[in-house]
Protein backbone atom coordinates (compact mmCIF):
# COMPACT_ATOMS: atom_id res chain seq x y z
CA UNK A 1 0.00 0.00 0.00
CA UNK A 2 1.36 3.37 -1.01
CA UNK A 3 1.50 6.08 1.64
CA UNK A 4 1.13 9.70 0.70
CA UNK A 5 3.00 12.45 2.48
CA UNK A 6 -0.31 13.91 3.69
CA UNK A 7 -1.64 10.63 5.15
CA UNK A 8 -0.73 11.43 8.76
CA UNK A 9 -2.38 14.85 8.52
CA UNK A 10 -5.42 14.37 6.27
CA UNK A 11 -8.46 12.28 7.14
CA UNK A 12 -9.30 11.15 3.61
CA UNK A 13 -12.70 9.76 4.60
CA UNK A 14 -13.85 13.09 6.04
CA UNK A 15 -12.44 14.94 3.04
CA UNK A 16 -14.43 12.66 0.75
CA UNK A 17 -17.58 13.38 2.77
CA UNK A 18 -17.02 17.12 2.43
CA UNK A 19 -16.64 16.80 -1.34
CA UNK A 20 -19.75 14.63 -1.65
CA UNK A 21 -21.92 16.86 0.56
CA UNK A 22 -20.72 19.96 -1.25
CA UNK A 23 -21.63 18.47 -4.62
CA UNK A 24 -25.10 17.42 -3.45
CA UNK A 25 -25.87 20.75 -1.80
CA UNK A 26 -24.47 22.73 -4.73
CA UNK A 27 -26.65 20.87 -7.20
CA UNK A 28 -29.66 21.15 -4.88
CA UNK A 29 -29.32 24.91 -4.42
CA UNK A 30 -28.84 25.42 -8.16
CA UNK A 31 -31.98 23.36 -8.80
CA UNK A 32 -34.03 25.34 -6.27
CA UNK A 33 -32.91 28.65 -7.73
CA UNK A 34 -33.62 27.48 -11.27
CA UNK A 35 -37.14 26.47 -10.19
CA UNK A 36 -37.60 29.97 -8.76
CA UNK A 37 -36.54 31.50 -12.08
CA UNK A 38 -38.79 29.20 -14.13
CA UNK A 39 -41.71 29.91 -11.82
CA UNK A 40 -41.21 33.68 -12.07
CA UNK A 41 -40.94 33.63 -15.86
CA UNK A 42 -43.92 31.33 -16.35
CA UNK A 43 -45.94 33.35 -13.82
CA UNK A 44 -45.32 36.49 -15.83
CA UNK A 45 -46.38 34.75 -19.05
CA UNK A 46 -49.46 33.09 -17.52
CA UNK A 47 -50.61 36.33 -15.93
CA UNK A 48 -50.73 38.05 -19.31
CA UNK A 49 -52.53 35.20 -21.04
CA UNK A 50 -56.30 34.79 -21.13
CA UNK A 51 -57.79 32.67 -18.34
CA UNK A 52 -54.44 31.75 -16.81
CA UNK A 53 -55.24 32.62 -13.21
CA UNK A 54 -54.88 29.07 -11.89
CA UNK A 55 -51.64 28.48 -13.77
CA UNK A 56 -50.33 31.89 -12.70
CA UNK A 57 -50.98 31.06 -9.05
CA UNK A 58 -49.24 27.70 -9.43
CA UNK A 59 -46.19 29.29 -11.00
CA UNK A 60 -46.15 32.03 -8.35
CA UNK A 61 -46.14 29.31 -5.71
CA UNK A 62 -43.30 27.51 -7.50
CA UNK A 63 -41.27 30.72 -7.65
CA UNK A 64 -41.92 31.48 -3.99
CA UNK A 65 -41.01 27.99 -2.80
CA UNK A 66 -37.87 27.89 -4.95
CA UNK A 67 -36.71 31.24 -3.63
CA UNK A 68 -37.54 30.28 -0.04
CA UNK A 69 -35.54 27.05 -0.36
CA UNK A 70 -32.60 28.96 -1.83
CA UNK A 71 -32.66 31.51 0.98
CA UNK A 72 -33.01 28.75 3.58
CA UNK A 73 -29.93 27.03 2.17
CA UNK A 74 -27.96 30.29 2.32
CA UNK A 75 -29.00 30.96 5.91
CA UNK A 76 -28.22 27.36 6.87
CA UNK A 77 -24.78 27.64 5.29
CA UNK A 78 -24.06 30.85 7.23
CA UNK A 79 -25.17 29.19 10.47
CA UNK A 80 -22.94 26.16 9.83
CA UNK A 81 -19.93 28.34 8.94
CA UNK A 82 -20.28 30.55 12.00
CA UNK A 83 -21.03 27.73 14.45
CA UNK A 84 -18.05 27.10 16.71
CA UNK A 85 -17.60 23.47 17.60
Amino acid sequence: MMLLAADPVVDWGKLGQVVAYSAVVGIGVALCFSLAIVGAIRFSEARRGPGGTGAALGYALLATLGLAATLAAAVGAIIVMTNKS
